[in-house]
């Protein structure tokens, strides 16, 4: 008896030890995902999106009323509220009949506005909705969040398939003898540049693959494509951040977490897609899975 609980003791230990790195894997990912829903129940969020108004050269009046050229929510209550005016590149407003429009808690009556793609970018608020201006190429539109949006009301999580450490796939970065600037084709039909520096080489079961990365902070930033997409996960794809090289040398391509881009929640949003490079010729069953709401 005494030789079998110690035998069972044994394998307990051998077992218990084994399991341990998979359940703390297991307990970052989770953290990894119920940060990334806690910042998706932001009040600025992507759930908020409410509109996108491309501008025209000229003035473009908006408010809620049906003659203006960009027609805010009808819960407005300002048929008239301004105009934006887009000349020579630049974006200015102008605030009508002395409504109480902010900037940095300050009235606006008129004034030019930074775009998205400038520091300090100019947001403008009226009650629960908030405005900038984005710039996407050549063109200009104005985003339009509410804090009050009833996607973000009713949001509460994304569903992911299955945590699987397999899924946690280490890589090899080749390095390009010079760097090179990609275009990434995007939702709207523009498209962003992006600074690529090498491949990730690596293998799923017996697959080779390779993809190319583009240069994000401390790391890469990866937009890619796999035959999961349109079934089990959204159709133009997922976004992927991955870590430069551990303290060893190695480097992962940690499927688990794979997450949505914000066109899964809007059609205001202006996604990046996969190029051709980074369509992986197989299903990624890991991450996050394709989101359904009846306010897309």
């Amino acid at each position: 008896m005494k030789k079998f609980v110690l035998a069972m003791l044994f394998i307990f230990l051998i077992f218990g030890c084994a399991q341990k790195p998979e359940t703390e894997y297991i307990k970052s990912i989770k953290n990894f995902h119920t940060q990334r829903i806690e910042r998706l129940k932001n009040p600025n969020s992507w759930l908020s999106l409410v509109g996108l108004y491309w501008l025209k050269e000229g003035k473009n009046t908006f408010g809620s009323d049906e003659t203006c050229n960009m027609v805010f929510p009808k819960n407005l209550n300002a048929p008239n509220l301004g105009a934006f005016i887009l000349q020579d590149s630049v974006v200015s407003v102008e605030i009508y009949n002395n409504q109480k429009v902010y900037c940095s808690d300050t009235i606006v009556t008129s004034q030019i506005l930074n775009n998205d793609l400038i520091e300090n970018t100019s947001i403008l608020k009226y009650g629960s909705l908030s405005w900038f201006v984005v710039k996407r190429g050549d063109k200009y539109g104005i985003r339009l969040k509410d804090s009050e949006a009833p996607l973000l009301k009713e949001f509460s999580d994304i569903e992911m398939f299955e945590i699987d450490s397999t899924w946690k796939i280490p890589a090899e970065f080749i390095e390009y003898e010079t760097a090179k600037e990609v275009l990434t084709p995007t939702a709207i039909g523009t498209f962003e540049k992006s600074i690529v520096l090498g491949y990730l080489a690596f293998t799923i079961g017996d697959q080779f693959f390779t993809v190319e990365p583009s240069v994000a902070e401390d790391g890469y930033f990866l937009v890619f494509g796999d035959k999961s997409n349109g079934e089990e996960t959204y159709g133009a794809g997922r976004f992927l951040y991955i870590e430069k090289p551990n303290s060893n040398e190695q480097l992962f391509i940690d499927f688990n977490k794979a997450y949505n881009p914000p066109c899964v929640f809007t059609k205001y949003a202006t996604c990046p897609l996969p190029r051709k490079e980074n369509n992986i010729n197989t299903k990624i069953l890991a991450g996050e899975k394709n989101f359904h709401s009846q306010y897309h």
